[in-house]
């Protein structure tokens, strides 16, 4: 699958940020945002498990779009540990939303990217307003972040030999809300050579 990327620009409170949108074929059927993994450390949105996210959201049939957090590539500002980074996806959402205001929507992530799709999530449910039907989470960040409550329809998929987020961490992150763990054996936390069991569990699951 081909990706026909466009890229964007959207006014945060920190400066301009960096978008890209990938679109499906056929009919489309929600609106996918996809966060990247903690800009510190070499991640961006160009990064091989945010990609593989977008292709599985365009296969089943949703817009994908992501944004470089602050700092990264040509978006401007600096890190801001996750609070600035969650005001820019809810400027995401907001934009996306004008151009697809009848599409529902759903949140990604990757490793810091799930620390804070599963805060804007919560701020959403908060705020009493439409939040995401559903998210999906890579490497989630339990451990390293205050990683929120999550609905129970999420997807959490994690690697076996994952040393930057122990499965430790996550397993007692999610035992507390009574949430399944998808174990990718032989899987490092970057899914080296184990990409495709991601898509595949993404589209596998996500009408079940």
């Amino acid at each position: 699958m081909n990706l026909q990327t466009q890229h964007f620009f959207i006014s945060g409170s920190a400066g301009q940020l960096q978008c890209a949108l990938d679109s499906p074929e056929g009919e489309i059927r929600g609106l996918a945002i996809v966060a990247h993994p903690h800009p510190l450390y070499g991640g961006n949105m160009d990064n091989k498990v945010v990609h593989t996210l977008v292709r599985a959201f365009i296969a089943l049939g949703y817009v994908a779009v992501r944004m470089n957090f602050r700092g990264v590539g040509s978006s401007e500002g600096v890190h801001d540990h996750g609070a600035g980074e969650t005001d820019d996806m809810a400027q995401l959402l907001q934009h996306m939303q004008t151009l697809y205001p009848a599409l529902p929507f759903a949140f990604g992530g990757f490793s810091f990217g799930t620390f804070v799709m599963a805060q804007l999530q919560q701020r959403l449910l908060a705020a009493e307003v439409i939040a995401a039907e559903r998210l999906v989470l890579i490497g989630t960040a339990a451990g390293k972040w205050a990683m929120p409550v999550v609905p129970a329809n999420s997807i959490l998929i994690h690697g076996e030999l994952d040393d930057t987020i122990p499965l430790t961490d996550v397993f007692s992150w999610a035992r507390e809300q009574d949430l399944p763990v998808i174990v990718i054996t032989g899987a490092d936390h970057f899914f080296h050579r184990k990409l495709q069991h991601i898509k595949h569990f993404v589209v596998q699951l996500w009408h079940r």
